[in-house]
């Protein structure tokens, strides 16, 4: 895919796309073979669960409220001006369990197959059908917990 030279302004999107992806609005705003880039709103009390990217390295940076990231037991908080570095095949769950609204940019690279991923799952709430088009695209959802 060609990468051209340009400016994404603030309040669009690449390709004017925007995806609804479990609870979350991602807009696109970069997208080449190497690297694609998002901006997020992640509303308080919404989460990606665990899961893994075997063949990208994925980090967010957050621009206003608060995330938890969970790497198996380990959680991290992060907040304005931090950034989350999640490299490919380490387990992470995203959590915004602060409260408040949280607004981030995340990306990944290379760019593999995720921005195929988020236009397919635009609007799915099933987990089933979101966990199994999603091992698709590359990102392998971790089972849920046992309930004790």
């Amino acid at each position: 895919m060609d990468y051209t030279q340009g400016i994404t302004p603030a309040a669009d999107a690449y390709e004017g796309k925007a995806w609804n992806v479990v609870g979350h609005t991602y807009t696109p705003k970069l997208h080449s073979d190497s690297v694609f880039i998002w901006h997020a709103v992640i509303p308080d009390g919404t989460f990606v669960p665990p899961h893994i990217h075997p063949t990208q390295d994925e980090w967010i940076y957050v621009l206003e409220g608060a995330l938890e990231i969970e790497f198996g037991a380990d959680v991290h908080k992060a907040g304005p001006g931090d950034t989350i570095r999640m490299p490919r095949g380490i387990a992470h769950g995203i959590f915004n369990r602060s409260g408040a609204v949280a607004t981030c940019v995340f990306g990944v690279a290379p760019a593999r197959k995720l921005f195929d991923l988020f236009s397919k799952l635009d609007g799915i709430t099933d987990p089933e059908e979101l966990t199994r088009i999603s091992a698709l695209h590359e990102v392998d959802f971790l089972p849920p917990p046992d309930a004790a």
